[in-house]
């Protein structure tokens, strides 16, 4: 479409008439906020009759015929008043004597170099600019000569006039259009609807804002215009037609699409931390709002793990495709017919084709397919310009991949033939989305290299996932020292236990290599044994001392047993009654945050390191209230550069206190803050718990007389208790696995006797009572009348089982419940 403008003048375009100042036909003067004249202009001095000498530096009230009014000024004209124009008649005095009502216009002026007070501004027009018939002339030639392209249509919406500028748009002269509708000039929908806005217009008589799409004047070229469709009113106010103004905001909307594609291109590209994905966002993100075919093309060696060259890279160089995206593909099937080379597969270019040319120079390189260059590139492969040729590749930009001065790839953007050749800004478009990608596509290469070499010890040491449960929240977080990569003695676990309660462990093998991974898994292993025989921390850490003594005695006799050491942490938290028990064999105590902020270190009993043995380990209990996060950490985590431990479990204590979105939130603030760097000197495991609470209306607790009569009325509390927790499904399984062990703490144990049940992810049922015995599984035999108890227990319940408590033991069944509506 040809582009809208007026000309540059020439010699004979210069205006008739002199051409003078602003003031040489007004009278315009100005006053300072005191109310003194400050300049007075030649049309005052005609106006008026005072010369400036006369006036510069007096009050204005001078010029009052009549004094000021009672009120004193307008308020517009205070110094106070705010008004930025003012418009009003005033009686002036000539310099003769005689009154003059002038028209006067004021304008607040802020201070400026001309009038560093600031003050008003006040202008009055002069005769001699009344109407005149020369006024027509101008009127006509403003309209013909207008550069916003101006067209006329009567009341039946036939075109009567257009200007100079719609000629160029519409691309036919007024003689050949007029008296014809829009729709038979334009001959397109969007011509049919604009012309369905101007009826309105005209039947409303309301100026109407429209904006269409369309090729106008012959171009190939889309253009976005904005129109104005206003009526046309006579003397007496009847509609007599429409006027249409039409703009080209092609540009604008062109500004606005890229500005849209940039903030689209921040929010989906690098969503994961994978670089083929990333690749494939960037192509996805620019197709087809920026070409019609994309190809992310990265250096062969990046696939191997290998560090890339720094700076730009030269000669024949090899690329591995890793995506593209064209307009014309399948995108279920991710298919795209139009691409010579299919991903993965690898091309080696030579150094004058444009992907080896903008990779030498580290700058965009634009070519179109008849350039000499694209030429000689195809006449290498006949096969790979014929395919070009077949599927109308026309212009081709190639954009290299840079992040932090090394290169990674090469981007290349392609237009069909029959489009619009790239434009600057779109070159400039394209290199900020490609720099974004290569951003993420770094990271991401990062990322997947360092994951490879921990892989394995992730695999083998850590758990797969943590288990869920109503007890605590989790967070975790590991990193392996960046000295000894992918073997080391670190682990973290989350072992749910009876009763809702949980465990959390954090254990530190002595060591890296094979042996300390070995030895890590085995206690690992020992830890989650020892745990679901619910033994007290102190206990279970003594049975896990034990053990590494026996590694370290099967180590050999040319090991000591500090070198087949560790340092272990063991917690259990309670839900229900708040408490929390833990104990530790050398490892650094855990510290607390309270949920009003404050933070302390539990003052743990300090214990040996495992496989030190003849020293007995302690436990410490207290409370946790509801939203306490407990954070367990390896001691790697506090060691690093020339910082103490104390004075990194300070810091550790600063982070956890600062708002985070989640608790996963502040396992990464904690590394990022201790290890900025992201490198660690010994391995770091990291394990955030917040406290939950189960509130009495999950737990319902009932004394049992010591009576074999009061089985049937707990069976009643406990059918009762079911349904109120609208678990009608759990109650038959229930009530046999409730009387099976009420009924045997009655008959072979001592009261006080308590049932309780808990509804959690797990329906629980507890009885305990005074005795220490435990009763074991058996099968019954023909004659026996009993025995077959527990086995009715096992055999409706996912699981069972015993612990002992200060006052005894409680025996446990857990029914699983559905996790949706909370069924059996």
């Amino acid at each position: 479409m040809t582009r809208q403008g007026s000309p540059s003048p020439g010699p004979g375009d210069r205006p008739e008439g002199p051409v003078g100042d602003a003031d040489a036909d007004a009278a315009t003067v100005r006053v300072d906020p005191r109310g003194v004249l400050t300049s007075w202009s030649e049309g005052a001095e005609r106006l008026l009759g005072y010369p400036a000498s006369e006036t510069v530096g007096r009050e204005a009230t001078m010029l009052l015929a009549r004094g000021l009014p009672e009120g004193g000024l307008p308020e517009g004209l205070r110094p106070d008043g705010g008004q930025p124009r003012w418009t009003g008649t005033v009686t002036l005095r000539h310099r003769d004597g005689r009154p003059l009502d002038v028209r006067v216009l004021a304008h607040r002026q802020d201070p400026t170099d001309r009038a560093p007070g600031g003050g008003w501004l006040l202008v009055s027009a002069l005769s001699g600019t009344e109407a005149v018939a020369e006024d027509a002339e101008l009127s006509r030639w403003a309209f013909d000569q207008c550069p916003c392209a101006l067209a006329v249509y009567d009341t039946r919406l036939r075109l009567r006039r257009v200007n100079g500028a719609m000629d160029q748009v519409i691309g036919l002269p007024e003689d050949e259009i007029r008296g014809l509708h829009l729709a038979e000039i334009g001959g397109k929908p969007q011509s049919a609807e604009l012309e369905d806005q101007m009826r309105e217009a005209l039947t409303t008589g309301t100026a109407l804002d429209a904006r269409t799409f369309m090729r106008t004047g012959g171009e190939a070229e889309e253009h976005a215009w904005s129109a104005r469709l206003a009526p046309l009113r006579d003397e007496e106010g009847r509609v007599r037609g429409v006027c249409l103004a039409a703009h080209d905001v092609t540009e604008e909307v062109l500004a606005r699409q890229r500005l849209l594609l940039l903030n689209s291109a921040s929010v989906r590209i690098g969503s994961t931390l994978d670089v083929n994905r990333t690749a494939w966002e960037l192509a996805d993100v620019c197709v087809p709002h920026l070409a019609d075919f994309v190809s992310v093309d990265l250096l062969e060696h990046l696939a191997d793990g290998a560090e890339p060259p720094p700076g730009p890279v030269t000669g024949p160089v090899p690329l591995r495709r890793v995506a593209h995206r064209s307009r014309t593909e399948d995108r279920v099937n991710e298919d795209a017919p139009d691409a010579w080379v299919k991903v993965g597969d690898v091309q080696i270019y030579p150094d004058f084709s444009p992907l080896a040319a903008c990779l030498a120079s580290g700058r965009p390189v634009l070519n179109v397919m008849t350039d000499p260059v694209m030429r000689r590139w195809a006449e290498l492969i006949p096969a790979r310009a014929a395919h070009a040729k077949k599927y109308g590749f026309h212009w081709v930009m190639a954009v290299p991949v840079l992040a932090r001065g090394t290169t990674l790839g090469v981007a290349v953007f392609s237009r069909f033939e029959g489009g619009v050749p790239f434009a600057p800004d779109d070159v400039l478009l394209a290199e900020e989305i490609t720099a974004r990608a290569a951003v993420c596509i770094d990271n991401s290469r990062r990322f997947t290299r360092e994951q490879n070499t921990s892989l394995a010890l992730q695999r083998s040491l850590l758990p797969h996932h943590l288990p869920r449960a109503n007890a605590v929240e989790i967070a975790s977080r590991y990193l392996p020292a960046s000295p000894h990569p992918g073997v080391g003695g670190d682990w973290f676990d989350v072992i749910p236990l009876s009763g809702a309660r949980v465990a959390l462990v954090v254990g530190d093998v002595v060591g890296h290599g094979i042996q300390a991974s070995a030895t890590m898994g085995r206690l690992r292993t020992a830890v989650r044994t020892l745990a679901d025989v619910d033994l007290p921390p102190d206990e279970l850490l003594t049975h896990l001392d034990d053990l590494v003594i026996r590694l370290s005695a099967e180590a050999g006799a040319e090991q000591t047993s500090a070198e087949v050491g560790a340092t272990c942490l063991y917690a259990v938290y309670d839900p229900i009654s708040r408490r929390c028990t833990l104990a530790g064999a050398g490892h650094p105590p855990p510290v607390v945050v309270t949920p009003d902020g404050r933070t302390y270190p539990v003052e743990l009993p300090v214990g040996p390191p495992l496989g030190v043995g003849g020293l007995p380990f302690e436990s410490v209990d207290f409370e946790l209230p509801e939203s306490t996060v407990l954070a367990l950490y390896t001691d790697g985590l506090l060691d690093g550069g020339d910082r103490d431990t104390d004075e990194g479990r300070r810091i550790l204590a600063e982070v956890l206190t600062r708002p985070a979105a989640s608790l996963d939130a502040a396992c990464g603030a904690v590394l990022s803050t201790l290890l900025p760097d992201g490198r660690a000197q010994d391995d770091v495991a990291l394990l955030l718990a917040r406290t939950k609470v189960l509130d009495t209306a999950h737990v319902a607790t009932w004394d049992v007389p010591a009576d074999p009569a009061e089985v049937a009325r707990t069976r009643g509390y406990v059918t009762a208790q079911l349904r109120d927790w609208r678990l009608e499904d759990a109650i038959f399984a229930t009530e046999l696995v409730t009387s099976e062990l009420v009924t045997n703490a009655i008959r072979h144990a001592a009261p006080p006797i308590q049932l309780r049940l808990i509804h959690d992810l797990s329906l629980i049922c507890e009885v305990s009572d005074s005795s220490t015995t435990v009763p074991h599984l058996r099968r019954a035999r023909a004659f026996d009348e009993g025995g077959r108890g527990l086995l009715l227990v096992a055999q409706l319940t996912q699981r069972w089982g015993s612990r002992h408590n200060p006052t005894g033991k409680t025996i446990w069944a857990e029914q699983i419940l559905h996790p949706e509506n909370g069924e059996v």
